[in-house]
């Protein structure tokens, strides 16, 4: 049983250190009750990908910073896409014996870097929001409604002050 954070840097703009932000994804999820059996996959990927996945997938053009892809059925468009039609990979009937596939996070550094000029931050300290951004997304929270969005930038921060900001 674990929790396994699979991280990857598919560009090559800026240097990204994987195990980072994959410390940060792992003590994100632990802190809001995901313990084991659960994967997630955490890409760093440049704007042409990003912005193609924007697109696709949100019907929006250009690149964005961060996309979270949760695998869920019962969610019209969330997740991947697969061939098959559905909104991720084919769930698999066995219980205890394959792991929950909780989703992707997709970040682009370049867009990351921009932004955190923008918001007068570190590059660091902006790819921190962006992971727990994206992992909060996963577990289902969202700011489409301002309640919503004052919920999930409270939990972003209190995760930030425990398991960035104090690590630093």
């Amino acid at each position: 049983m674990s929790l396994d954070i699979f991280a990857a840097d598919e560009q090559s703009a800026i240097e990204i250190d994987v195990d980072r932000w994959a410390t940060l994804a792992r003590a994100a999820l632990e802190a809001e009750g995901i313990l084991a059996d659960t994967e997630v996959s955490l890409l760093f990927v440049d704007e042409a990908t990003i912005a193609s996945l924007n697109e696709q997938f949100l019907g929006k053009s250009g690149p964005t910073d961060v996309l979270s892809f949760p695998i869920d059925d019962e969610q019209e468009r969330s997740g991947r896409f697969p061939d098959q039609g559905g909104s991720g990979p084919p769930t698999v009937e066995g219980g205890a014996d394959h792991p929950l596939l909780l989703g992707d996070i997709v970040i682009c550094p370049t867009v990351a870097e921009r932004n955190a000029v923008d918001h007068g931050v570190s590059l660091e300290d902006e790819i921190a929001l962006l992971v727990v951004h994206g992992v909060l997304h996963l577990l289902g929270m969202d700011h489409e409604v301002d309640a919503e969005a004052e919920r999930m930038e409270r939990r972003e921060q209190q995760l930030l002050n425990r398991y960035h900001r104090g690590t630093k």
